[in-house]
């Protein structure tokens, strides 16, 4: 098995489409590590001085109204410019637990369709180019090659998600502490922490996508399977009536947050006299934990991948 998977690695590695795509996962969250470093940056002296010219009668009104703009009078002389610089800029000093909210979700996403882009190719080049026969003549036991190639194509995946999160976040940091801004108090674990719960998704995605390819045995095939996925839950799933616990973005939360909370529809007698405080039924909020998240995406994975083993090992390779 050991020897297999080794050449599975080899193969991997030589398909030039899998390390384009991994190399698009180090430079598209470099590209929005970059973006949001930059958005960030702290105000210039020299874009200050310019502002403060441009919008000098602005400043004006707020010195002689101080308490219209919420200033307190005794600092309108400076909090006033200040003010208004901030407006001018609209930029907000860089925040862990803010982009954990915004580009951290970017930087996961981007890991998952890239890693399940890779697996897909790399499954679906074997079929297309009809080197699975060829493959098969010389390791006949069928599981193992399947098993092989799966956790091949894991490993890397696992392993590139887990190196590319664990630097973005770092990179964070460690510009915070150049530009001396306060980080809170496990600002930082809990960053890695969203980093890998993302990259344990993209392993897991990229090893469905493997195993549906190896299912249908083509690329476009999974592909467009996975694109009616993406349209059925991004435009149809806020229309179907489906509980919140069973919607596929809420379950993505689940993981990368550490558990979540959902919406639900409380029964009309929490709207009438009888309505008591403290009754669960009458709260509008549910919790859905990380593990609920996990077991909702780890079940699709094993259905998907042991219907591609039984597909496999029984149907006839061209």
């Amino acid at each position: 098995m050991t020897s297999l998977v080794r050449v599975e690695l080899t193969r991997l590695r030589w398909r030039r489409a899998v390390v384009l795509l991994l190399l698009a996962c180090v430079v598209v969250p470099a590209l929005i590590a970059a973006g949001t470093i930059w958005d960030t940056r702290p105000v210039s002296e020299a874009e200050i001085v310019e502002i403060q010219a441009t919008a000098a009668p602005e400043i004006a009104r707020c010195e002689r109204r101080p308490r219209q703009y919420g200033v307190s009078p005794a600092r309108a002389e400076t909090r006033c410019a200040e003010l208004v610089v901030e407006w001018q800029t609209s930029r907000q000093d860089l925040s862990l637990a803010r982009e954990r909210a915004g580009s951290g979700i970017g930087v996961a996403g981007a890991l998952v369709v890239l890693l399940m882009l890779a697996a897909t190719t790399f499954a679906g080049h074997d079929w297309n180019s009809g080197s699975m026969s060829n493959q098969l003549l010389f390791r006949p036991r069928r599981a193992r090659v399947w098993a092989a190639k799966a956790v091949a194509v894991t490993g890397v995946a696992l392993l590139t998600a887990v190196a590319v999160s664990t630097a973005y976040w770092l990179t964070l940091w460690g510009v915070m502490q150049a530009r001396d801004l306060p980080v809170a108090d496990g600002g930082l674990t809990a960053s890695l922490g969203f980093g890998l719960r993302g990259a344990g998704l993209a392993a897991a995605a990229a090893l469905g996508c493997y195993a549906l390819t190896m299912l249908l045995r083509s690329t476009v095939a999974t592909l467009g399977v996975v694109l009616a996925f993406g349209f059925a839950t991004l435009v149809l799933g806020g229309s179907l009536p489906v509980s919140g616990q069973w919607e596929p973005l809420e379950n993505i939360a689940a993981v990368l947050n550490d558990g979540t909370e959902y919406y639900v529809d409380i029964p009309p007698s929490c709207y009438d006299g009888r309505y008591a405080q403290g009754r669960a039924e009458c709260d509008d909020t549910r919790e859905l934990p990380l593990w609920r998240g996990a077991t909702y995406y780890g079940g699709a994975v094993v259905l998907v991948g042991a219907a591609s083993v039984l597909s496999f090992r029984r149907r006839d390779v061209p």
